[in-house]
């Protein structure tokens, strides 16, 4: 009768307006907007969204990231998180895909795991030491060079 749509994942469940000034653990299955203060830690199975006046002191983890405020903590996103150039970042950073524009600050260590299979290089523990049988050969001597004066 009805044709069912499917659900949009761009609707925003969860505001944090630039006036609200909060402490707590937040966790939540939607998309999130931050643009006040928190301080806490934030976990949403979505997309969060990090303004340019937002300072956040918590540890982040979300499917995709968008920061261009700050953020104080550590920050887990399995997907894609773009840095403004007003983002300032001081915590240790794991995600799938980085972006960070020019102007913004990350002061941290960032991990990006391979879920690749396993690549066909050795292991450092595992590779032999290579060593040089016989002599190097020295280099030919360089040859001085004729100038011819133009007049």
């Amino acid at each position: 009768m009805f044709k069912e749509t499917p659900p949009v994942t761009t609707e925003i469940e969860t505001v944090i307006g630039p006036s609200v000034k909060v402490e707590g653990d937040f966790v939540t299955e939607g998309n999130m907007v931050i643009e006040g203060t928190i301080c806490g830690s934030i976990k949403t199975s979505k997309n969060l969204k990090i303004g340019p006046q937002a300072k956040v002191f918590a540890n982040l983890t979300a499917a995709n990231a968008l920061i261009s405020g700050e953020v104080q903590g550590n920050i887990t996103i399995s997907g894609r998180m773009e840095l403004t150039a007003s983002a300032k970042i001081f915590g240790d950073i794991k995600v799938g895909s980085l972006n960070i524009a020019s102007g913004a600050i990350l002061n941290g260590k960032c991990q990006m795991p391979d879920n690749k299979e396993k690549s066909n290089r050795p292991e450092s523990s595992k590779q032999d030491r290579i060593e040089l049988k016989g002599e190097i050969p020295a280099a030919a001597p360089a040859k001085p060079l004729k100038i011819k004066k133009v007049q």
